[in-house]
């Protein structure tokens, strides 16, 4: 009896067994087909935003390419020599390498040279924007649409100073009567880790999508005077430049321009916009007269250091230290002084003595704005009428590197064989790299001008005044430099 109970209910096991799997078969292949078609309906992570900005920005983004006897050789690895912070492509020359193989130093005769980038169409009639590092030095621009169709293009204006171009194509016969573009968004209201697309034509490949985040804003990288480029993970590379950086509205937020290269001379994670709004505030400039006006105010600037600060009895670290005033400068004729430390420039804060030459630049030539500066511990508001900026940039002075103490009085001899204008001064022969002055920056073949903001003309005075010390054990020397003058702190 209990053999007969043990073999019905291994029997009964067995079925109850296989009956289960069964089910669980029939289950599983049940929840494989669901999954398969909610793949179809949607995706969890949203990327279907991007196949509809990819899909209907496409036909804007365009393929620039040129031709020019004018066109500048540069490095065709996609970077500055001696400067990580490359733009990505550079005239090149035919060869397996399109991104140039005949090196800089080559003097075979003049040859015709090219450029690739990538721009994007701005409006229904025609007018582009792209880098003008993409079609400087250029006789011959064409433009090249996702439609396969190319048309020659003019070049309206370009900004080296912000490396903007604006270049115009007339449609041609059956061609719709519109070109198709992309609207402006807003590159001031972008959020730090906000997802973006960038198209362009890297290494030749073109109407490439690339996704990405905003890394950083406000990115100086030492490419000119206005830099605030975004700084975003998605890949670009030489051929980018010049191309759209999109939202996720599908509206252009940015100028693909530069990128840290590496060693490969390709995308590491590390490129740069320049910010939609700084195009658009140049935009009509560049339609009317082909060139930008910016405003001129005339000051040599440079960042304010802890010991600076300390050394002028500054509460922080705010503003722009003024280290020399051009002679019949607006600067000079509104009563800008050397020393100044200029905290604001038309009720916008200078926090930062990069963002001087932004302000000053957007000011209307010949309108007349407030300037507050600290001057001897105390706030000043002077009214300064700003020129017309007709320099080739807007220089900025920087500390630079160490150099050394020996000094020696300037003769009219020396004057003239260094190109000096007066002999006013000490000039630094020598340079101990373990001294105080060394590590603040001194350098051989600087003039110190001022010790504690007390003239220097010669030897007598400089061994009279090199040993008096300043707040917290500090130096303060005015120093000129290749033309110009800064404010070093020496402890």
């Amino acid at each position: 009896m209990v053999k007969k109970v043990k073999v019905l209910f291994t029997v009964a096991l067995v079925l109850a067994v296989a009956t289960f799997g069964a089910n669980l078969r029939g289950l599983d292949s049940s929840l494989f087909v669901d999954r398969a078609y909610a793949d179809e309906r949607f995706n969890p992570i949203g990327s279907n935003v991007f196949v509809e900005v990819a899909k209907n920005q496409n036909p804007a983004v365009v393929h620039v390419s040129h031709k020019g006897s004018k066109a500048k050789m540069r490095d065709g690895s996609g970077s500055r020599k001696g400067n990580p912070f490359g733009f990505r492509e550079r005239n090149h020359q035919g060869g397996p390498n399109p991104f140039g193989n005949m090196p800089p130093n080559d003097r075979r005769g003049p040859r015709s040279k090219g450029g690739m980038g990538s721009g994007f169409l701005i409006d229904e009639k025609g007018y582009i924007l792209t880098n003008h590092h993409v079609v400087e030095g250029a006789d011959e621009v064409t433009v090249g649409l996702d439609n396969k169709k190319e048309y020659d293009a003019k070049v309206i204006g370009t900004d080296p100073k912000t490396d903007i171009a604006l270049l115009k194509i007339e449609p041609k016969d059956g061609d719709p009567k519109n070109f198709p573009y992309l609207r402006m968004g807003n590159s001031d209201s972008l959020q730090v880790g906000e997802w973006v697309m960038a198209i362009g034509n890297p290494f030749g490949l073109d109407h490439t999508v690339t996704v990405g985040v905003v890394s950083a804003k406000g990115r100086n990288i030492g490419a000119g005077p206005y830099d605030e480029f975004i700084q975003t993970d998605a890949s670009i590379n030489p051929g980018n430049s010049g191309g759209p950086l999109l939202n996720i509205e599908g509206k252009v937020i940015g100028i693909n321009t530069a990128i840290i290269s590496g060693n490969t001379g390709g995308n590491v994670g590390i490129g740069f916009a320049t910010p939609i709004n700084v195009a658009r505030k140049i935009l009509s400039d560049l339609r009317e007269k082909g060139s930008v006006t910016r405003g001129w105010l005339g000051v040599m600037v440079q960042e304010i250091t802890p010991d600076l600060a300390s050394t002028f009895g500054l509460e922080g670290s705010d503003g722009a230290l003024v280290g020399n005033v051009i002679p019949n400068s607006p600067a000079s004729a509104g009563g800008i002084k050397r020393g100044d430390v200029i905290v604001k420039f038309d009720n916008s804060a200078v926090k930062e003595m990069t963002n001087l030459p932004k302000l000053v630049a957007g000011a209307n030539p010949g309108s007349t704005v407030p300037v507050e500066v600290i001057r001897d511990g105390k706030s000043k508001q002077l009214n300064i009428k700003i020129a017309v900026l007709e320099e080739e940039s807007v220089k900025t002075a920087s500390l630079g590197k160490p150099l050394g103490v020996q000094t020696q009085d300037i003769s009219p001899e020396l004057a003239e064989r260094l190109n000096l204008e007066d002999i006013t001064g000490v000039l630094v022969s020598d340079v101990d790299p373990d001294s105080p002055a060394a590590r603040s920056g001194i350098r051989r073949g600087d003039v110190i001008l001022e010790i504690n903001r007390k003239q220097v003309k010669n030897m007598r005075d400089y061994h009279a005044l090199a040993g008096k010390k300043g707040p917290s054990d500090t130096l303060l020397m005015l120093v000129k430099r290749g033309g110009t003058s800064i404010y070093i702190a020496v402890k």
